[in-house]
């Protein structure tokens, strides 16, 4: 199999593992088991444990800040804005095979690397926001930032919430539009002019 195969076959079968196990728990053998090769093969490609997981890391939060970025550009209208960068959080919980648990309930915050990049989410995420934010506003630079990322915020964590209690009366498209509403509410309230 080409090297690029074989490594999305690992990070696949290693994503598997460390959503059904947690970091700590998942052994690379347990991953090799599941990718078909031996512990060699799996080695060749990831040095250790820790390499693998912030690997596939990586992918997910390039995945999360790459929709959020389509997102705030797939419209000029703020209201609409609002609405599609929340709904990429609720897109990505309810569809990426799990990899939101690396991300936003990894069991390994305490590791420096991980933290930097489970920060980096909010980071980009907050800082393309606040561009919109202070184009639109004219606020400063920091009051943009702090509004952003409270926005972030309420997206990553109504998300969560809502994808641990999916069996209950709100689907995706219903509880997006709460959050997003309530977010738009407190967001217009700084226009620069009538026009924002």
């Amino acid at each position: 199999m080409p090297r690029r195969e074989r490594r999305a076959q690992l990070l696949s079968s290693a994503l598997e593992v460390f959503v059904a196990h947690g970091y700590h728990a998942a052994a690379m053998d347990d991953i090799a088991e599941r990718a078909g090769v031996s512990k060699p093969v799996l080695y060749q490609h990831f040095p250790g444990k820790l390499d693998l997981y912030l690997a596939l890391l990586d992918a997910s939060c390039d995945t999360i800040i790459a929709n959020c970025r389509a997102a705030l550009e797939s419209t000029q209208d703020n209201k609409q804005r609002v609405t599609a960068a929340i709904d990429a959080f609720y897109a990505y919980v309810t569809h990426d095979a799990g990899a939101f648990r690396l991300v936003f309930e990894s069991d390994l915050t305490s590791e420096p690397a991980v933290r930097d990049h489970v920060d980096r989410v909010t980071t980009e995420c907050a800082d393309m926001i606040a561009d919109v934010i202070h184009e639109d506003t004219g606020l400063p630079g920091a009051a943009s930032q702090l509004l952003a990322v409270s926005l972030v915020g309420m997206a990553q964590v109504s998300a969560r919430f809502w994808m641990a209690n999916q069996d209950g009366p709100l689907g995706r498209e219903q509880a997006v539009a709460l959050v997003s509403g309530l977010a738009w509410r407190g967001i217009r309230g700084y226009p620069l002019t009538e026009d924002h």
